[in-house]
């Protein structure tokens, strides 16, 4: 009996291993740099259909965004980020700003508050995405508001990270900081290879439904 037990014990728990394992989902894969970038379609505030695939052959900028976020208010209070969109879109690149926050959290904006909180805030995207459930920030592992990437004019993801190299709140610091994005950006526009490619983001963690 004894021995009958330790069998029966061993196989419950070999078996309920291999129900965790079946039931575990699988975790979402970062976008590699030099591969396609995850394709993916969107409304913007302003109720358009709004896809990657839109702007083939266009440099593309992907902004996460939370107007609630310290760290998003400090570039956009700088005028940092107005600053951006507006040289780089004058040079024909895209730039899609995506608010990825669930219903309920911070951050989260319907349509016309999306729309409101841009024009309050001088912002000059090409669009501004929502996306509500996650699935575009899931599909890139947006991690933080800000976190940027840059797509090149052959889909193919070029730059992963932060703004620039300092972490803070501070508006201050915009002036001292090293601008990843905006190196990344010229280096692109120039034909030539982005000098850092991948950094760690920094802000507020994306604010994706709980329950997801």
């Amino acid at each position: 009996m004894a021995v009958t037990r330790r069998f029966l014990g061993a196989a419950a728990i070999a078996g309920a291993a291999l129900l965790g394992t079946a039931f575990a989902l699988p975790a979402a894969a970062a976008p590699t740099i030099g591969q396609p970038a995850p394709a993916f379609t969107a409304t913007d505030v302003n109720g358009k259909t709004v896809s990657l695939a839109d702007y083939k052959g266009k440099v593309v900028v992907l902004e996460w965004t939370n107007h609630g976020c310290p760290f998003v208010k400090k570039h956009y209070g700088s005028g940092n980020m107005q600053a951006l969109q507006k040289d780089y879109t004058a040079k024909g690149v895209v730039w899609l700003s995506v608010v990825s926050s669930a219903p309920g959290e911070q951050g989260h904006v319907s349509a016309e508050e999306g729309l409101k909180v841009m024009k309050e805030a001088g912002a000059a995207p090409t669009a501004k995405l929502l996306d509500p459930t996650g699935t575009i920030g899931r599909a890139y592992d947006a991690k933080t508001t800000p976190h940027m990437y840059v797509i090149g004019t052959d889909g193919k993801l070029l730059y992963n990270g932060a703004i620039d190299d300092k972490p803070t709140a501070k508006a201050d610091d915009v002036k001292t900081a090293t601008p990843y994005v905006r190196q990344a950006l010229d280096a692109v526009l120039a034909g030539k290879p982005v000098p850092v490619a991948e950094t760690k983001p920094y802000g507020c963690n994306v604010k994706y439904s709980k329950g997801a």
